[in-house]
């Protein structure tokens, strides 16, 4: 079920936020994902967030911030189950346009986002991580 995020999901969804950024992208330094936990508590309840949730426990979910997808994430037991796919179809049924980054060193998120659609439209590093980084952008057609 997907649906609305609430206050009281902050815990749960910062805890599946630090650990997909660790287990996902451990070419970044763990400790940079640790040092924006803080700043990812205060931005998360600005965003148009929707969490997953499986048997009534959040177990995933997708931030908006206007057209940008500032991140898909689904715990680790429950990754592959189409989660993610149900989250972003939430978006696209809301926006006409999305436009996200995803590292180029994270194949499952690109092909995630290929398999919806989004095109890569630009290639840059990122300056706080020094890793390659794609933006990428999905139109309703």
């Amino acid at each position: 079920m997907i649906r609305a995020y609430h206050p009281q999901d902050l815990a749960t969804v910062l805890s599946i936020w630090l650990q997909g950024n660790l287990d996902v992208h451990p070419f970044v330094p763990a400790d940079y994902w640790r040092k924006n936990y803080a700043l990812t508590a205060q931005l998360l309840p600005q965003a148009e967030v929707y969490v997953a949730e499986v048997h009534g426990q959040v177990v995933g979910f997708l931030g908006l911030m206007e057209e940008l997808v500032a991140g898909v994430f689904v715990d680790r037991a429950h990754r592959g189950a189409g989660l993610g796919s149900a989250l972003l179809r939430q978006a696209q049924e809301r926006r006409d346009r999305l436009r996200l980054f995803v590292y180029q060193q994270n194949p499952s998120a690109l092909r995630l986002y290929q398999r919806h659609q989004f095109a890569i439209t630009a290639a840059e590093i990122e300056p706080e991580t020094g890793a390659w980084a794609y933006q990428m952008e999905w139109k309703r057609r």
